[in-house]
């Protein structure tokens, strides 16, 4: 098995707008993203860091790097999923998301996963 196999995690993602929690009127739109993370090698895996790459309509760039995801560094063993919803704030209604997972495998092989971009918008504005 090559080791791109061996050593390969899936990323899917849903998002949701939190209008309760925005302020339209001050730029501040709020949204949830629900990521569900699968070890789809052979290879027992422990997430170890992220890496979002958070863009708005304006351009505006915000990175955000950190240890594991909500606190927690889950350790996946082949076609286990984890599953976390956390948020991002923008100052428009418009934006998107992108980045990577550091993850070591149990035999010591560290690789990255990317996170596919993926969109944030209000209802109603992007079809």
């Amino acid at each position: 098995m090559p080791d791109s196999e061996r050593y390969e995690f899936s990323v899917k993602v849903k998002t949701n707008y939190l209008e309760d929690q925005s302020i339209p009127e001050d730029n501040r739109f709020v949204f949830a993203y629900t990521i569900s993370i699968t070890n789809t090698g052979s290879v027992p895996a422990t997430l170890l860091r992220r890496h979002w790459v958070i863009t708005d309509a304006n351009n505006k760039v915000q990175e955000v790097h950190g240890d594991g995801v909500v606190g927690e560094q889950p350790h996946l063993h082949p076609g286990q999923t984890y599953q976390y919803t956390s948020g991002a704030i923008l100052e428009t209604p418009v934006g998107c998301m992108q980045g990577a997972y550091d993850i070591l495998a149990e035999d010591g092989v560290e690789f990255a996963s990317p996170i596919p971009v993926f969109n944030l918008s209000t209802p109603l504005t992007l079809h």
